[in-house]
């Protein structure tokens, strides 16, 4: 791994344990898929498609250009003590992370953050923290009943792998929503919103990587411990492994570009990039990277410029109607969750 350090280094020069228990306090509460810096990084939208975001992959197949100088190292160790682990988890754990990302992308989330029940319960429903955390998400009882399952001598929703979920995503939402960071968001999942305002308040600061060592240490590494495994399980890292002030100026400095393959349409009415990526047989992540904050900018515009291939665009138009109705459905049936 002495030369993912080295690389790292020059090529930064150019752009820039087991879990504890999510207890939080009562504050509970891309883009076009451009592509023209160093001919190969492509920008994104924070909450919407993660992938090829970085330059060319190292002789490791590690595109690392974007890691933080600061997450270097622990990336570095966690790849080296986790990677076959974690790389035999792509296979077996497929129908796991098929409906996270199914169940974060009704909710406009993206879809890697399916990678923080990893570092939670290792995809386990009967995981157990030694503080009473319960499920492949981890929640304590009190957080689980707020976000609406149900926690009794008979039944614990905590261990359902849908409906935990759901929770989940309800309480990211929140979360993003009063740090617009997800790394933040992260930590605070770990241990609280309570911990991270007062490193906030202490450091001054809110980027993670000068704030951290106000948090709890397992906090702080839980943040690291996301970003590696995304690196492992992904090939690179992603705008969810970025500070916010480093994903502003990663799409700030990244120019659109003109891809002649490309289609636009403005559309209105009731879709969701669910409903439409699986009609037209396109991948979320694909569609998210063309089409950043698909769900949440047509709900509240009522209008969006869809982008697709030409031939997606094509299917799109043929099954129009039928995509409308399928799109209401998922919208009435997240909506009852």
């Amino acid at each position: 791994m002495n030369k993912l350090l080295l690389l790292a280094t020059s090529l930064i020069s150019l752009t820039i344990q087991s879990r504890g228990a999510t207890h939080p306090p009562k504050e509970i509460a891309h883009v076009k898929q451009a592509a023209t810096f160093n001919d190969s990084l492509k920008k994104a939208n924070p909450k919407e498609g993660f992938k090829n975001l970085f330059e060319n992959s190292t002789s490791t197949g590690i595109h690392i250009s974007k890691l933080n100088p600061k997450a270097i190292s622990f990336v570095q160790d966690y790849m080296e003590d986790n990677n076959a682990r974690l790389t035999k988890m792509k296979s077996w754990g497929k129908p796991y992370f098929d409906l996270y990302e199914e169940i974060l992308s009704q909710h406009g989330l993206p879809v890697e953050l399916k990678y923080l029940s990893v570092i939670e319960s290792d995809l386990k429903s009967s995981a157990v923290s030694w503080v009473g955390a319960v499920g492949p998400w981890q929640f304590m009882p009190a957080t689980a009943r707020l976000l609406g399952l149900k926690v009794t001598k008979k039944k614990d929703e905590r261990t359902d792998y849908r409906k935990s979920t759901h929770a989940a995503a309800k309480y990211l939402n929140q979360l993003f929503n009063i740090y617009q960071d997800w790394l933040l968001v992260i930590a605070a999942y770990n241990g609280g919103p309570g911990n991270v305002n007062a490193a906030i308040r202490k450091s001054g600061s809110r980027n993670f990587w000068d704030l951290q060592y106000h948090l709890p240490a397992e906090s702080r590494k839980h943040v690291k411990k996301f970003i590696a495994t995304h690196y492992i399980m992904e090939g690179e890292g992603g705008l969810t492994t970025l500070t916010k002030k480093e994903t502003e100026n990663l799409v700030t400095t990244t120019p659109l570009s003109t891809d002649p393959t490309l289609s636009l349409l403005p559309i209105s009415g009731k879709y969701t990039a669910l409903a439409i990526s699986g009609a037209i047989q396109m991948n979320i992540t694909d569609f998210n990277g063309l089409n950043p904050n698909f769900d949440k900018a047509i709900a509240s515009n009522g209008t969006y410029e869809l982008r697709l291939p030409a031939d997606k665009m094509v299917a799109f138009h043929a099954a129009k109607t039928l995509i409308l109705e399928e799109s209401i459905k998922m919208m009435l049936s997240t909506a009852g969750k």
